[in-house]
Parts: structure tokens; sequence; C-alpha cells
């Protein structure tokens, strides 16, 4: 198997003959992005710093067992990922316990919508809700199962598919299918929220049908 040419070679190197400032390297190489997928994927910002903190320590311990048929940036993000999905599961199950089918749309054997999807977009589109939108839309991403927070990457760090199948050590195929299941799940979501809080309300009447004013004499 070839080698590929890695603009990390140098790193890599210093890293195996044990240098002291490679793991400061390493951290200012990667630290940054390695944080934000940590937390797309465990959540919160302490999971993920424990979580890079601890993939950090075994890449350097493991520097040995690459061997560089991929980049090692590649290599790095899949330690990475694999961390912050150990912390969620040692967390408990708070948010794998979510049963994702139980709230994503209803398809018939066509693989059609079963109900009419909702156009929200007017509404989405006012001011005056975008505030409330984004707490229901950051509770919804809460609710994710962590193997479904890859919508993150591609649709808030802007990945490709390619990109996130790498990182994560998945196929395209499943990438795409997270992706799609994770948006299908976060628009039944915001649509739930609108539906109720758009829902007209019946105005009081008195018994003879005139309109009253709530404390009116």
């Amino acid at each position: 198997m070839t080698t590929r040419i890695d603009r990390d070679g140098p790193l890599v190197a210093a890293l195996r003959r044990g240098d002291p400032t490679a793991a400061e390297d390493l951290v200012a190489a990667y630290g940054d992005r390695a944080c934000r997928l940590a937390t797309r994927i465990t959540g919160n910002a302490q999971d993920a710093e424990e979580a890079v903190q601890d993939a950090f320590l075994s890449v350097i311990r493991k520097i040995d067992a690459f061997r560089g048929d991929s980049a090692f940036g590649s290599w790095l993000y899949r330690i990475v990922a694999n961390a912050a999905y150990q912390h969620c599961r040692r967390r408990g199950g708070r948010v794998a316990d979510v049963s994702l089918d139980k709230l994503l749309p209803m398809f018939d054997e066509h693989g059609r919508h079963v109900a009419p999807v909702a156009d929200w977009s007017m509404t989405v589109d006012d001011p005056a809700r975008q505030m409330e939108l984004r707490m229901v839309l950051s509770s919804a991403i809460a609710e994710l199962p962590a193997d479904y927070r890859v919508e993150l990457l591609r649709d808030v760090d802007g990945l490709s598919h390619q990109e996130i199948a790498e990182t994560l050590g998945l196929s395209v195929v499943n990438v795409r299918k997270r992706v799609h299941r994770a948006r299908l799940f976060l628009r039944k979501r915001l649509g739930a929220h609108l539906s109720t809080v758009l829902r007209p309300r019946p105005a009081a009447s008195t018994p003879d049908g005139l309109k009253c004013a709530r404390g009116s004499s």
C-alpha cells in the first residue's frame, strides 16, 4: 500500500519522536475543529472538552499505529468522534433513548408523505418569531440521537457528505441517510410548534353573541 503525501508529516514525525512541543503543536493545529466536532456529537461543551482531551491523549499514545494510508486529520477526527460517542454512552443515554422513528413523518409504500407537509416559510421569515424558533430548534437538536447530529456537520459547519464520511468513518450513503432523517425530525418538531402557536383561538362571546372585552363593565 502506498503512503499518501500528508501536509502533517512534520507534526506526525515530531509526535513519533516525542518532541516536547509536539503535543502543543497538535492542539494548535487541530484543537478548535476537534472541539467543534465533539460538541456537535455530545451536545455540550463539557463533554466535548473531555472527549477531545481523551482523543488527543489517544492520538499521542497510538501515533505509531498511524500508517499514512489516510490523511492524518481524518485519522485524528475519527478518534475524536469515537471518544465523543463514548461520552454519550457513558452519560446513560439521555439522548440515545429518544425514539427517532416515532417522531419522523409517516410514509406510504411509495415513499410519499402520508400527511401533507405544511409550508411555514412565511412564518419563519417573520423577525418576531426568529428568536423563538431558534430556541425550539436548539431544543430539538438536543433531542437528536448522537449518531444523527451529522446534520450539524452538514448544515451548520458546511462539510460535504464525503468529508463527513471520512471524518466519522462512515459510508457516504449512511451519512446521507442520517442527514436526511435528522432534517425530517427537526422539520417535524418545528412544524408541531408552529401549528400550535399559530392555531386560531376562538373568540369569547356572551350568550347573546356580543363580543366582550375582558374587564369591561
